[in-house]
């Protein structure tokens, strides 16, 4: 019999693999896009992305826990089915690669500036294989182990509650936004990682709350966004916030331990198991749907040729201007992914089952 997760580890992972990067400049993004008082989207896209989600557990519901390939596969033909894998293996494969370069670029300028950045991609990488080619179950503890490694940090937001002025937050809600729609997506994108529970159906126990777990994961991430970016906006004045690249290592950078002399760059170090997190989950992501395309091939070589071409596709881009360029457009497509699957799910589905009631 083989193991199944625990709706605590989904929880973790769909955590570890929303929370990452962002974090440090969520608040800014927030304060140029969404304007004064932009903390108080953040529940308005959680709410988004529960939807999101509540479509996901319908194609779980439908298709009684089984894989979305063998879905795809008992209803159309291989003309359809081989491009839309080919599509997810790219996507993912490169969303994983540029999302851990663009962590890594901000971990070299503040923690090891004369290290060579595809060096420490490099190591990030050869760690991120080897999880990969342990499975599921062994990704889910590593995450968990990660996780306790990371989540207690939000406590330290405590430090900053003399410091925090009411008068900042100002009455006003959303003044002062710009180019909403555009910004919008960019925030939203902070939240996908989810729909990569689309391919945990076959490693789950319908008995356990596997759904439930995916929403406890999102509302998490929610509390860790919420939390951070109330602070920033109280802490700082929103001019501040609209100037500042990284707001959150700029806050960090206020606290004073007497055995520690930058307690940002700790944060850094460990906010770095997020981004080996996110790049683990997409290439495996990545190495099922392919799997599943070619199914002969043995599931290392293709885990070894995603993570091989990874790195050399975060080679082009070098600066984090580009990196983020980047990663607004493979934010699109994921998106697009992230709701455009679910429904095609349902629709095949529906019509497979003859019609079947969706509640």
């Amino acid at each position: 019999m083989k193991e199944k997760l625990h709706p605590f580890h989904i929880s973790v992972l769909v955590f570890m693999i929303q929370a990452g990067v962002v974090v440090f400049f969520l608040p800014r993004m927030l304060a140029q896009y969404m304007g004064y008082n932009g903390w108080v989207a953040i529940p308005l896209f959680s709410v988004v992305a529960t939807f999101n989600i509540f479509l996901i557990s319908i194609v779980y519901r439908l298709g009684d826990g089984r894989s979305i390939f063998q879905i795809m596969e008992q209803s159309l033909s291989k003309l359809i089915v081989y491009p839309v894998y080919t599509y997810l293996i790219v996507v993912w494969t490169l969303l994983g690669c540029i999302a851990a370069k663009q962590y890594i670029i901000l971990f070299q300028v503040f923690v090891f500036p004369t290290t060579p950045i595809m060096y420490i991609k490099l190591l990030v990488d050869i760690i991120a294989f080897s999880l990969i080619i342990k499975g599921i179950y062994n990704i889910s503890k590593a995450a968990t182990v990660f996780f306790w490694m990371v989540i207690w940090t939000i406590l330290m937001l405590t430090f900053f509650i003399k410091g925090f002025e009411w008068v900042n937050l100002t009455p006003f809600f959303f003044k002062e936004s710009t180019n909403v729609v555009v910004g919008s997506i960019s925030i939203f994108s902070s939240f996908l990682g989810y729909e990569l529970v689309l391919l945990l159906f076959p490693y789950v126990d319908s008995k356990k709350g596997f759904m439930k777990a995916v929403y406890f994961g999102n509302f998490l991430t929610t509390i860790v966004y919420l939390s951070i970016s109330f602070v920033c906006f109280g802490f700082y004045s929103f001019k501040q916030l609209t100037k500042m690249k990284f707001p959150l290592v700029d806050l960090l950078a206020y606290i004073r331990l007497p055995f520690v002399e930058r307690v940002e760059n700790i944060f850094l170090a460990l906010y770095l198991v997020t981004s080996l997190m996110s790049i683990t989950m997409y290439i495996w992501a990545a190495t099922e749907t392919a799997k599943s395309l070619i199914p002969r091939a043995n599931k290392r070589w293709i885990t070894a040729i995603l993570v091989c071409c990874a790195f050399v596709v975060s080679w082009i881009p070098n600066m984090l201007s580009e990196v983020e360029l980047w990663l607004k457009y493979l934010g699109y497509m994921a998106l697009g992914i992230a709701f455009g699957l679910p429904l095609m799910l349902i629709a095949i589905l529906v019509i497979h089952n003859g019609g079947k009631k969706i509640a």
